[in-house]
């Protein structure tokens, strides 16, 4: 395919995916954190190599910060910092899972000083929201048990309850809650907020401006996430994605990279549903280079998810919902794969190069030199990452 149309195209023009902070800095499994030359020494570099990833495709406009990790003295003047680099600061996420208190639980826990410790961590994030200009709190919760009879379940989701609603109740304006599940790890008997379901049961108790975040990396092996995503936009209740791939866990791999076909049919429910291009539908990245270098991890995933974008819109949607009408069920299946097997790639590099763009950002990066100049500059940099 050698062109895009203008619908395709202006699709395509307002897509933006933000980048979250800890992707650019060292990270690792539970057995080892690697260390990578130039990783950023503190959140201003982080917020210059997510810079970075915009520059060379336009894709990224903005950048989710973790707290404490991304703790600054000034976030006014890591907002400005951002500005001058041509991105903004996104999503705020809490952190309860890195505190020796929290070892039985945070927001679940029957401890009343440390759960209230967990809500006062909740109510600094959204000062930093306040000072960020930030929209959305993501919240998700390393709490469960490993064993029967550890703890009970019932009593954990009724103070998870509580403790959501007053850290609702601080939120002003257009700020939202975007709660986020995963079915294991590090819990393994019972996990709090294990699945959509209960996510959604949660914030759909907290209010309006209370939202689902789907990770695409958090669910069983075999799981229809398209059908969940299809789910929430139906019940407007999809508020974020946390892109990244899995093979076995929680790999947090450059997103597509384990099935690329998973990917474009999650991109066809989100066109179906509204949610592409949606403000209340936001994009974001979630993922650790773990043995591969950052800044090109973070362009090959967004480029991954525009081509599967592109390919999406591409889906003949009147010939697919007649085919869908007279049952034709080879027909309809062959609609959604001729899609999936176009070639976009030729026709995305000419549209990028019509913009100014990079026809290649990846090789546009590595001949820019700036990995070189990080590299040599930034000695000794340990920003933490995702498992650091």
């Amino acid at each position: 395919m050698s062109t895009l149309s203008p619908d395709v195209r202006s699709a395509l023009e307002s897509q933006g995916i933000e980048l979250p902070s800890w992707a650019f800095g060292n990270s690792g499994t539970r057995f080892r954190v690697f260390a990578t030359a130039g990783t950023p020494r503190d959140p201003f570099e982080k917020i210059a190599d997510a810079a970075q990833v915009h520059r060379h495709t336009a894709l990224a406009p903005s950048v989710a910060l973790h707290i404490p990790w991304d703790r600054v003295d000034d976030f006014g003047a890591l907002r400005r910092h951002a500005e001058d680099h041509g991105v903004a600061l996104g999503t705020i996420n809490s952190n309860t899972f890195q505190d020796e208190d929290y070892k039985f639980g945070a927001l679940t826990h029957h401890d009343e000083r440390i759960r209230q410790k967990a809500i006062d961590h909740h109510y600094a994030c959204i000062e930093v929201m306040d000072a960020t200009g930030s929209r959305d709190l993501k919240i998700w919760l390393a709490e469960g048990s490993n064993y029967p009879g550890q703890n009970d379940m019932r009593g954990r989701q009724d103070r998870l309850q509580d403790s959501l609603q007053q850290i609702y109740d601080r939120l002003s304006g257009e700020q939202r809650l975007v709660l986020e599940y995963k079915f294991f790890e590090p819990a393994f008997y019972h996990t709090d907020v294990p699945d959509w379901g209960t996510s959604y049961a949660q914030v759909a108790a907290l209010g309006e401006r209370a939202m689902v975040c789907l990770d695409t990396g958090h669910h069983a092996p075999g799981t229809n996430i398209e059908f969940i995503v299809m789910q929430l936009l139906r019940l407007g209740k999809l508020g974020s994605f946390d892109f990244n791939s899995r093979f076995y866990a929680d790999d947090d791999l450059i997103v597509g990279a384990a099935d690329p076909f998973q990917l474009f049919r999650i991109l066809v429910e989100v066109v179906r549903g509204g949610g592409l291009n949606n403000p209340d539908v936001a994009f974001m990245l979630d993922q650790c280079h773990n043995i591969e270098d950052k800044i090109p991890g973070q362009i090959r995933s967004v480029l991954n998810v525009q081509e599967m974008t592109a390919r999406a819109l591409l889906v003949d949607r009147d010939a697919l919902a007649a085919a869908q009408q007279r049952n034709d069920v080879l027909a309809a299946n062959g609609i959604l794969m001729d899609a999936f097997y176009t070639d976009v790639r030729p026709a995305l590099a000419q549209w990028r190069e019509s913009r100014g763009l990079p026809a290649d950002p990846m090789a546009a990066y590595l001949a820019s030199g700036y990995q070189e100049q990080i590299a040599g500059a930034r000695v000794g940099g340990t920003q933490a990452g995702w498992g650091a």
